[in-house]
C-alpha cells in the first residue's frame, strides 16, 4: 500500500458505497422502467459507480506496479 493511497478501510468503504450505487440504480430501473432518461442516468451513474467499484477492487488486490 502506498503511503500518499487511501487506507484499507476506506477502500472498503469506497467498495461498500459502489456496490450500494449500483445496486441502487439496478433496483430503480427495476420498479420504474426504462425510459429515454434512464440511458444517461444508468450510463453515467453506472460508470461512475461501476469504475470505482472496479478500481477500489484492483487496489484491495495489490495488483499494481510500484
Amino acid at each position: 500500500m502506498s503511503r500518499f493511497g487511501p487506507t484499507r478501510g476506506e477502500l472498503w468503504f469506497r467498495l461498500a458505497f459502489s456496490l450500494f450505487g449500483l445496486g441502487a440504480i439496478a433496483a430503480a430501473l427495476l420498479l420504474r422502467g426504462p425510459s429515454p432518461a434512464w440511458i444517461e442516468i444508468a450510463g453515467v451513474g453506472g460508470a461512475f459507480f461501476g469504475g470505482t467499484a472496479l478500481w477500489t477492487i484492483w487496489k484491495l488486490t495489490g495488483k499494481t506496479r510500484t
